[in-house]
């Protein structure tokens, strides 16, 4: 997630640089050819091109709202994972106790640390890489992982699982596949044993089951957004509607500007070229980021920071078991925060 007021021209440019070298190309080439050797043919009214401009207008609008609202499900969903996490921990505190309060002290870590390998689990799951996306494949995407690094690729599971669960239960949990369902399961098993050893009573244990559903819920939907890409055949009717417009604007240009050339001379043909870089920028440069919000957990600027969020959860519940020794919250880098 970019933290600051906006993306300054000085990033957008480069970042985007590929598609005005191809609007260059794309207007040049015809409009040179219709200068010096007077292809006039190459000359085509406005009306067909203003009538795909319009559906290309239609079709990246409708693609951008759709991974707008991806990107902010991806956000509501983690905004509940915080509730949960904190009326989970409040929970743990109070309806776990004995007449041994060392004993408890020591059951509140233990299920609120596991807590913590969940969340961890889960966003390691979350940032592994899938074929559509585009983070690592797209060259103008993988230039700006030089401004940032995604913890989640900087470092193992196992070792991030470490402080968090005992030795037996870690190598457990790292043979499953999906590791955050297994880790909720054994949370789950940790309090049937502390309802059955008198240490839960069986509607405090009732309402903690049910916190963990709420934290099944919140994770099957962020497993939706990961594992179901924005439909390929909306992606690709975009992609293929702007290439088309790209490739008409430069003609649909010359044809106007060569009904000009006799009140403002032969040279106005020219301004084609800056029009359409300008223009086919907009619809390019639409398209891409359309394309860079559909997947809100690959590891991109403009991905929701559940790194930043699992730690600050991470803070606030150990705060609830006094600790003080507390992990640092993360820092942005270039105003990239992940």
């Amino acid at each position: 997630m970019n933290i600051s007021s906006h993306y300054k021209l000085v990033h957008f440019i480069p970042w985007t640089r590929t598609k005005i070298y191809k609007m260059l190309l794309l207007s040049i080439v015809p409009t040179a050819l219709f200068y010096f050797l007077d292809i006039k043919w190459l000359a085509i009214p406005w009306v067909p091109v203003a009538l795909l401009g319009t559906a290309t207008a239609f079709i990246s609008g409708f693609k951008n709202t759709q991974t707008y609202n991806r990107s902010w499900e991806a956000r509501q969903i983690y905004g509940a994972i915080i509730n949960s996490s904190r009326a989970f921990g409040i929970m743990v505190k109070d309806f776990i106790r004995s007449d041994n309060k060392t004993l408890d002290n020591q059951l509140h870590q233990e299920i609120i640390y596991r807590h913590f390998a969940w969340l961890t689990a889960l966003r390691f799951q979350l940032r592994e890489t899938k074929s559509w996306e585009n983070v690592k494949t797209k060259s103008y995407n993988s230039e700006y992982l030089n401004y940032y690094k995604v913890p989640e690729w900087e470092s193992s599971l196992d070792e991030e699982l470490k402080p968090f669960l005992t030795e037996d239960e870690r190598q457990y949990i790292l043979s499953t596949k999906n590791r955050a369902t297994q880790i909720i399961a054994q949370q789950s098993a940790a309090l049937k044993k502390l309802n059955e050893t008198d240490v839960i009573t069986d509607y405090n244990y009732v309402v903690l089951e049910n916190q963990l559903k709420d934290l099944y819920d919140q994770q099957g939907k962020c497993e939706r957004i990961k594992n179901f890409p924005y439909p390929r055949q909306f992606s690709s009717i975009n992609l293929y509607f702007t290439n088309a417009l790209c490739l008409l604007l430069p003609l649909g240009f010359i044809g106007e500007f060569s009904k000009m050339t006799e009140k403002f001379g032969e040279n106005i043909i020219w301004l084609v070229i800056p029009l359409s870089v300008l223009l086919g920028w907009v619809f390019l440069v639409l398209e891409q980021i359309g394309e860079s919000t559909e997947n809100p957990f690959e590891g991109s600027a403009n991905d929701i920071p559940i790194t930043q969020i699992s730690r600050n959860i991470e803070i606030d519940l150990r705060e609830m078991l006094a600790e003080k020794d507390l992990p640092p919250a993360i820092q942005p880098q270039n105003n990239i925060i992940l």
